[in-house]
């Protein structure tokens, strides 16, 4: 309240360095012309500091309790208006957030009223949790609560019902979808076909295309994402795209003063995902570059500093100083280095698909020979020469000036091409650099179609460019022929093999239905013969309990009962008038009638015996001296 300070951490750093003197640590961030730090005793300093201990002359209200205690006092001098204090909620309800920012002189009412806005739920529906205190209602001033300026809550909503399942549904069967994003590269205007799943994120998409692109993430400037995508975080299944192709535009964003940075950022590793800032390369000396070249100086000193560290580890870092080097010295505009080591550089030239593949040149530089200026200057960085380069070849460069970086490329050269090339270009002279190697791949190995030197000019080296363009065409041709053959054959293969698991699961399906159905019969059969001898067992049961049947001649009073069943047939029997009803029921029941499934009626009057008390007698029930009665099936 007395400094504006709301962020925990830093109120107790400043805590801790004056020791959990909490005077001093106000007194360490107020300026004294503020205000005055006042004691409960009255007292208060004049010209001491705005926020500070006061004197301990007491009063005679004063108590030793409030020695520690203090008040913010506003001097009659100034006037000090306290700023509105903004506070951030953010609000969950079920699978949405919503983020809220107030007035601390707001009330909960206001927040809910906000959420009924977003969320379209009445607010009298709401039950707003998460406080830190209880006791809030809509009334409530977010101020009396004293909370943080970032808070957190959620929302319940008891009185509605759950939301339906089919949009969850629907959200995960996207994610087990895959989409395919025609992703157009604006400068260069090429497209890129990628195929990702639904469960990738945006920034993952962006990630792979500075792999393709060399812009880097941040410097990635986008159409056609969908209103929804506003989250690199983002799944593409809840972006909204388009199922199952959707089409982006992706170019570099435009700065007004291109920075010695900017040019080492267009040529970042195509192999390397990086989220640096802007300032990852702050220390630009470190490559050279003085603060005269920062500002678009040209620099003596600049041209002194080598195109590439001597016992460089990583290729790709060694690379990305070339680059940024060749940038600074010849312009902008310059080939495309591909930023990687040379294998990477072969995959990405031979080994995709064969309408994709292009010829790798490789361009080697030498600072010592008088030809390198003239040769990277006029002819390297032609436009007609860039252009043809970029859209028809990988580019991969290297620096021999340094004997260690001479004998590297010498090596990997032996490796990949064989000794003759290497020896080849062991023979060349410093004067003859620099060298243009044109490089295409075969199916077993890499053939070395054409050497270009130094001493060439912009039209030759064009032709040379084409004729080897021409000779790669006719091999490609061939290449998407054999492949395209080889795709119909494994797609023939694999409709075959398709329509046999299809056969085979309508026959193990039928096979299955099969089973299931004997399965379920026999189950049946098995239930209603268990039924069968429940009802026998329950029958013989009651058969056994009831009582002898009275002869005609007894002394005792006999009531003769005379039953139709449903069928028609008949059977009599007589029992003592002192019986109780429930024999009665059981001597039905005895014949398969159980009196849960029958009714017993009577005739005169039409009654339903099965209703009466069976304790009674049937005497009692009116069953005497004799009754006919009949079996009717309960409904």
């Amino acid at each position: 309240a007395c400094t504006g300070i709301e962020n925990i951490d830093e109120a107790i750093t400043l805590l801790e360095q004056n020791n959990w003197d909490l005077v001093a640590a106000i007194n360490g961030v107020i300026p004294q012309e503020n205000g005055i730090l006042q004691s409960e005793y009255g007292g208060e300093t004049s010209h001491g500091p705005a926020y500070g201990p006061t004197s301990h002359s007491t009063t005679a209200s004063s108590t030793p309790s409030s020695s520690s205690a203090f008040r913010y006092v506003v001097p009659s001098r100034q006037i000090v208006e306290r700023q509105p204090r903004m506070l951030d909620f953010r609000v969950e309800y079920r699978d949405r957030n919503v983020d809220v920012v107030l007035e601390d002189s707001s009330t909960v009412g206001d927040i809910k009223h906000i959420l009924e806005n977003e969320l379209q739920i009445p607010a009298s529906k709401m039950l707003l949790k998460g406080w830190k205190t209880g006791d809030v209602d809509d009334s409530t001033v977010l101020k009396t609560l004293h909370l943080p300026k970032n808070n957190s809550l959620y929302v319940l909503t008891p009185d509605l019902p759950p939301p339906s399942s089919s949009h969850s549904g629907a959200l995960q069967e996207s994610l087990n979808q895959n989409f395919m994003l025609i992703v157009t590269h604006r400068e260069v205007q090429r497209e890129y076909n990628l195929n990702f799943s639904g469960s990738s994120t945006i920034q993952e998409v962006k990630r792979n295309v500075y792999d393709l692109t060399s812009i880097p993430v941040r410097h990635q400037l986008w159409e056609g994402w969908p209103p929804s995508a506003t989250d690199d975080s983002m799944t593409l299944a809840a972006a909204g795209l388009t199922f199952p192709c959707h089409r982006l535009t992706v170019g570099r964003r435009s700065s007004p003063v291109q920075t010695r940075e900017q040019s080492e950022e267009q040529c970042t590793d195509v192999h390397m995902v990086s989220d640096s800032d802007g300032d990852d390369f702050e220390d630009a000396t470190e490559f050279g570059v003085d603060d005269g070249e920062m500002f678009g100086v040209a620099s003596s000193a600049l041209r002194k500093s080598p195109m590439m560290p001597e016992n460089a580890e990583n290729e790709g870092d060694a690379l990305l100083q070339f680059t940024a080097e060749f940038s600074s010295r010849y312009g902008d505009c310059h080939p495309v280095y591909f930023i990687g080591s040379l294998e990477a550089a072969f995959q990405e030239a031979f080994y995709g698909k064969a309408r994709d593949r292009k010829l790798l040149a490789i361009y080697l530089h030498h600072d010592e020979s008088v030809l390198t200026n003239v040769f990277c200057s006029q002819m390297l960085c032609a436009e007609s020469i860039v252009s043809y380069l970029s859209q028809n070849f990988i580019t991969w460069a290297w620096d021999m000036t340094k004997e260690a970086n001479r004998a590297r490329f010498l090596t990997m050269c032996t490796r990949h091409f064989g000794s003759v090339v290497a020896q080849t270009i062991r023979t060349q002279k410093t004067d003859q650099f620099p060298l243009f190697l044109i490089i295409m791949g075969k199916r077993s190995s890499n053939e070395v179609l054409n050497v270009i030197q130094g001493n060439t000019t912009v039209d030759e080296l064009m032709m040379r460019l084409m004729a080897a363009m021409e000779i790669f065409s006719a091999q490609q041709q061939e290449d998407i022929k054999d492949e395209d053959e080889r795709e119909a054959r494994e797609n023939v293969k694999r409709e075959q093999d398709e329509a046999y698991r299809i056969s085979l699961e309508a026959d193990r399906a039928k096979r299955e239905a099969q089973e299931r159905e004997m399965a379920e019969q026999f189950r049946l059969e098995q239930i209603r013969k268990e039924q069968e001898e429940e009802r026998e067992a329950i029958r013989l049961s009651l058969e056994q309990s009831l009582p002898p049947e009275p002869k005609e001649e007894s002394t005792e009073s006999v009531s003769k009962l005379r039953i139709r069943t449903p069928s028609g047939e008949f059977f009599e029997r007589r029992f003592l008038a002192s019986s109780k009803l429930q024999v009665v029921f059981d001597f039905v029941a005895s014949k398969g009638y159980p009196w849960e499934e029958y009714k017993l009626l009577g005739t005169f009057p039409r009654r339903d015996v099965t209703q009466l008390d069976p304790n009674k007698s049937l005497l009692e029930v009116k069953l005497y001296p004799q009754e006919t009665l009949f079996l009717e099936a309960k409904e």
